[in-house]
């Protein structure tokens, strides 16, 4: 294919599907020691496509029946966030706001981290197909008050949301993203200034919080040719007296071990345990497994609660849509965990 056509043709995509990486950026990917044969590679090996047939899967998906018993019964409880919520600081140094899905805010010792936003109504490049919402944002993104840094986990569309982040590009935020998705974001017009491009393992400071992207097992993607040069991540925020960890999306691995020895203990873990299934069983997390992973994170320290994620806002997987929640509790009951369950826009502070 010639370089006009080719250029041409990428000019006709959609906005939403954000921008390759070129140049300096491409070539830090390529150093990487996670990029391998031209893609990024899992910590522990994952098959990133649905086992068997996606006819089978589509069938299940697709099924009018099957579509009713995973809706919810009645309207999703949403607590509406007001600025008195997020006014006041919080007395303990940290305040955690889940938004829905993986959507939450972080307030860590003065410092506002925003991790994964998406207040758009579907998770899809297009605003008339895609999965929906399920219940309302609780509170519209301008009301929520200075944010400052925004992290994304990895580039899919339920993570990254092309109209949250042009509105979060109009303020003074710094993004703290993973390699490559940098290329999404300066295509949506953030500054390059105010990016933070990071490989696992790698540090930077925002405000006197320490941001590091760990290792997660998943993959990435948002056009069609999806190269595999965007990396997703988990991530540690630290700051003077508190930490947490929010996983992103990503299967169990032994890695949560070495994560929780080298920054455990947390004050919180925020753990995917929504949209799995056995047609992927590698890139999301059951609720049995998002304990074993809260506990391996925590070691053996008195530790804080497990805030479950991915799960309440977006019907993505042929689970009803309650069992995440009902099974994190039940897991946790069974590990004698703590456990978090608010509803979205609920402030809490771990103890």
């Amino acid at each position: 294919m010639s370089r006009s056509l080719s250029s041409g043709l990428r000019s006709l995509q959609p906005a939403a599907f954000g921008a390759e990486a070129t140049g300096a950026r491409l070539e830090r990917i390529r150093t990487s020691p996670n990029f391998a044969d031209g893609q990024f590679r899992n910590p522990e090996g994952a098959r990133i496509r649905p086992d068997g047939s996606m006819l089978e899967f589509a069938k299940i998906y697709f099924r009018k029946e099957e579509r009713a018993l995973r809706a919810p019964t009645g309207t999703v409880p949403v607590h509406a966030t007001t600025l008195a919520d997020l006014a006041k600081p919080p007395a303990s140094g940290l305040r955690i706001t889940w938004m829905g899905h993986s959507s939450v805010l972080a307030e860590i010792d003065g410092v506002r981290v925003l991790f994964d936003p998406v207040w758009g109504e579907r998770c899809s490049p297009f605003g008339f197909a895609g999965p929906k919402r399920l219940h309302p944002t609780p509170l519209p993104l301008a009301a929520l008050g200075p944010v400052d840094v925004v992290v994304i986990s990895h580039d899919h569309y339920d993570h990254l949301d092309m109209p949250t982040i042009k509105e979060l590009a109009t303020t003074d935020a710094v993004f703290a993203v993973p390699l490559g998705v940098g290329a999404h974001l300066e295509h949506w017009g953030v500054p390059s200034g105010r990016l933070r491009e990071l490989d696992w393992h790698e540090s930077t400071e925002v405000a006197g919080v320490t941001l590091t992207a760990t290792p997660a097992r998943h993959f990435c993607g948002r056009g069609l040719r999806n190269p595999q040069h965007t990396l997703w991540a988990s991530w540690v925020a630290a700051g003077p007296e508190h930490r947490v960890y929010h996983s992103g999306d990503t299967g169990y691995f032994e890695g949560f071990k070495d994560i929780g020895a080298e920054h455990g203990p947390f004050d919180v873990t925020m753990i995917q345990i929504g949209a799995y299934s056995e047609f992927w069983p590698d890139i999301h997390m059951t609720p049995e497994e998002g304990m074993r992973a809260h506990l391996d994170l925590q070691g053996t320290a008195v530790s804080g609660p497990m805030l479950p994620i991915h799960w309440a806002t977006f019907n993505l997987a042929p689970h009803a849509w309650s069992d995440p929640g009902e099974g994190t509790a039940a897991a946790a009951r069974r590990a004698a965990a703590r456990v978090a369950l608010p509803v979205p826009g609920q402030p809490f502070e771990p103890s």
